[in-house]
Parts: structure tokens; sequence; C-alpha cells
């Protein structure tokens, strides 16, 4: 049970139960994460918009797959089960090879990027990643330096700095309300990147 009152999607009207019909999925489900917003609909509103810009648009040039590692990654290192559950789901989904996502679950749990089966490159973002999350005072301007030589865009480079910002959100959403997976099916995602307007959970 969450630590706040949550409003189920059977009790839900006027705006909270339009923006419940815009991020549901199958059988009317609303993840947790977002029933967690239910008192205060325009802070769901604020979340789904943020999540779907910076995980799930047609603008991104990461792979959407290694966004997922780098949601997966942060959420092991603030130790939010929930979003490690749901992500790592999706992140299976995505790849479509249970042996390579597998590796990737055991290196990300063992705390080192460079036991994984990415890239040098990939590896990179991973311990850029681990330093915003673990000591964002501590960032400076090399560790951004460190990426282009990896061979980033500074675009990109962006985008892997506004995933990593995004779980810390979410990560603190979720472990400072009491959310779990309970009644969640896990890892469905807003996956029409064409259109940043559609929130469904497929």
């Amino acid at each position: 049970m969450p630590w706040i009152e949550t409003v189920p999607y059977e009790e839900s009207s006027g705006r909270l139960r339009q923006l419940y019909d815009r991020v549901k999925g199958p059988d009317d489900n609303v993840d947790n994460i977002m029933m967690m917003h239910s008192l205060r609909p325009h802070t769901m509103e604020a979340h789904m918009a943020v999540y779907k810009y910076v995980l799930h648009h047609s603008g991104n040039r990461v792979p959407k797959w290694f966004l997922e590692v780098i949601g997966v990654w942060v959420s092991l290192l603030n130790g939010c089960a929930y979003c490690v559950d749901h992500h790592f789901a999706g992140l299976r989904r995505l790849l479509g090879d249970e042996a390579r996502a597998g590796a990737l679950r055991r290196g990300m749990e063992a705390g080192a990027p460079e036991a994984l089966p990415l890239d040098p490159r990939e590896q990179a973002a991973l311990h850029y990643a681990r330093k915003l999350t673990r000591d964002p005072a501590g960032m400076v301007e090399a560790d951004v330096a460190a990426l282009r030589a990896a061979g980033w865009s500074d675009g990109e480079i962006l985008e892997i700095n506004q995933v990593t910002a995004y779980f810390a959100y979410a990560n603190r959403t979720v472990l400072g309300l009491g959310c779990s997976t309970e009644g969640d099916v896990l890892g469905l995602s807003p996956g029409n990147s064409a259109d940043p307007d559609d929130w469904n959970h497929r």
C-alpha cells in the first residue's frame, strides 16, 4: 500500500480521469507511479510530459534500449526496485535477446560498467551517469569532455544527462511515497515516439 491516499481508476473523474485515460494500459491499468500523483493531477501531467519527451521522443538519437539501460543503472544506484523492475522489463522487450539482457542486469547489479556487454562509448556514459547520480556537486567539465572523447555528440550527451536526471526524479517519487509494483503490468511504455502527446502504455 502507498503511504499517501491515491485515487483508483474506477473512482476517478474530471481532469484526473482524462489523464488516466491518456496513460493507462490494458484493462484500464494505471501504473502506480502515475497513481501517486492522483491528488494533484497537474503533477502527473508534468511527470508524463518530461518522461515522454526525455525517454520516448523521435528527436532522440541515442537508441531507446540504451536510454533504458541508463534508467535501470540509475535506479539500481538509487535502490529503486520499482523503476528497475519496470524498465528492465522494457529493456528486455526492446533488446529481444534474453542472454544479453541477463548479462546487462548482472553487470549493473555488480556495479561494474566494464563488465557489461557494451562498447567503451556506452560504458563511458554509465560512468557519467553514476557520478551524476552519486556526486552531482562533484561534476566538472572534464566529465562531459570524457563523453565527447568517447564519441558522443553534445546533443547525445544532453540526452544522457536528461535521462539520468529524470530517473533521479522518478526514483525519489517512488521511494518517498511508498510506491510498489503491486497490480502493475511491468514493461509497458508510451511507445509511439512519433507523437509526443500519445502517452498510452501498451
